[in-house]
């Protein structure tokens, strides 16, 4: 993992200060504040730079939370959160659901392309969830 945080972190520093970064910013620490969370970070630039959320307690998947940062345009990145859609709720219909979306599963997905405070928050609340989620 400390390899995994370093290169978060790298690209983090080479990231320009834009809304994306700024909600992505705001979803990684609702993920770390899951009790228990493990970070894993895979890069690939040019198509997505992956946060995920695993959890030791969790059983048969290898994530809760999978926070992509979409690459295809380095000048406007966006965000894709996506959850298994049988471990969060989505009571305000915020979210897309998508049949094998996430590791072959039913996914619901949220896109974070500009600094809603509202929408951030509402993903934050889902991250927190899927993360309480994995520990059942």
């Amino acid at each position: 993992m400390e390899n995994s945080v370093a290169e978060l972190e790298a690209f983090l520093a080479d990231w320009e200060s834009c809304d994306s970064r700024q909600a992505f910013l705001a979803c990684r620490q609702a993920l770390e504040s899951v009790e228990g969370v493990v970070l894993g970070f895979k890069a690939r630039p040019g198509i997505t730079y992956s946060l995920r959320g695993t959890h030791p307690a969790q059983q048969g998947r290898d994530l809760f939370a999978l926070i992509d940062v979409i690459d295809d345009d380095p000048e406007q990145r966006w965000l894709s959160v996506c959850f298994y859609d049988d471990m969060i709720t989505d009571p305000d219909e915020q979210g897309d659901w998508v049949p094998g979306g996430l590791m072959g599963e039913d996914a619901r997905c949220f896109n974070v392309d500009e600094l809603d405070e509202d929408l951030v928050a509402y993903v934050a609340e889902r991250i927190r969830e899927a993360g309480t989620s994995a520990t059942k």
